[in-house]
């Protein structure tokens, strides 16, 4: 782990505040692919429409919401509805769809999977207290959701779109869903709906902009954006704030993506 002086720490963690204050405010919401589940008020529809714009996250943003869009309206606009009552005939609605390397027969097996979920498991909040709840974090949590979600029949191809941090993988995608679902706080951004999990419990998503701040201000030693990296920075971010450390997300994004600190 990076050794920083205590000067050093001082002023890090004074950036990351007057940063963090700065993007976590309404106005980020249009610009991410948070804006798909901002459009639903129903807690299942936020859950849903939230994991499938957080599985498309990569690549240009302005894309990625203009694809989470488009999933919405293969959903009817209603998420957990047309979950619930998914079956082969509905495979119409979503023929066609791609996002990169995310295409219908992937979609197909995400619907099916999170049917699943929430006719045998309890829904997506379950899945994950359950394996945070029978392991020691929420590494664990994320591995027994990628275990239940692939109980259901599915393609080869699709295990990638769902990263397994057991296997090395920083799994950033799956650790911002978390903090949309987990997060509370007064700024309105992110939802704070699951309540069994805490957000003392959540990781950092780690991405190549946020590692390169992170290395830049001296929390994250590891050369590597894998999970032991994600480990490492949430470890410096508890130290400034244990009960959400993942509020600083926000800071190292925002000074990678906004300000192209480097």
């Amino acid at each position: 782990m990076v050794r920083n002086s205590p000067q050093t720490l001082i002023q890090v963690k004074d950036l990351l505040e007057e940063k963090a204050l700065l993007y976590n405010q309404p106005s980020f919401i249009s610009t991410d692919p948070i804006a798909i589940p901002h459009r639903f008020t129903r807690k299942e529809d936020r859950e849903i429409s939230g994991l499938l714009a957080a599985i498309i996250a990569w690549g240009n943003r302005k894309s990625i919401i203009k694809s989470g869009l488009r999933i919405m309206e293969c959903l009817d606009h209603a998420p957990y509805d047309f979950v619930m009552h998914f079956g082969e005939g509905d495979l119409k609605n979503i023929r066609g769809f791609v996002h990169r390397t995310f295409n219908t027969q992937d979609f197909g097996c995400f619907l099916y999977a999170l049917k699943y979920i929430y006719q045998e498991h309890g829904g997506l909040e379950s899945v994950f207290y359950t394996g945070l709840h029978r392991g020691h974090s929420l590494k664990d949590g994320i591995a027994h959701f990628r275990n239940v979600f692939f109980l259901v029949p599915h393609p080869t191809r699709t295990r990638k779109h769902l990263s397994n941090p057991l296997a090395g993988s920083a799994a950033k995608r799956l650790n911002m869903y978390l903090r949309w679902m987990v997060r509370n706080d007064d700024k309105g951004v992110d939802f704070g709906i699951w309540k069994s999990i805490s957000p003392a419990e959540l990781y950092c998503p780690l991405d190549i902009h946020s590692g390169r701040v992170a290395r830049r201000l001296g929390l994250l030693g590891r050369k590597q954006n894998d999970w032991k990296a994600v480990e490492e920075l949430t470890a410096r971010l508890r130290l400034f704030d244990p009960s959400d450390p993942v509020r600083f997300d926000y800071a190292l994004f925002g000074l990678g993506v906004f300000e192209g600190y480097r």
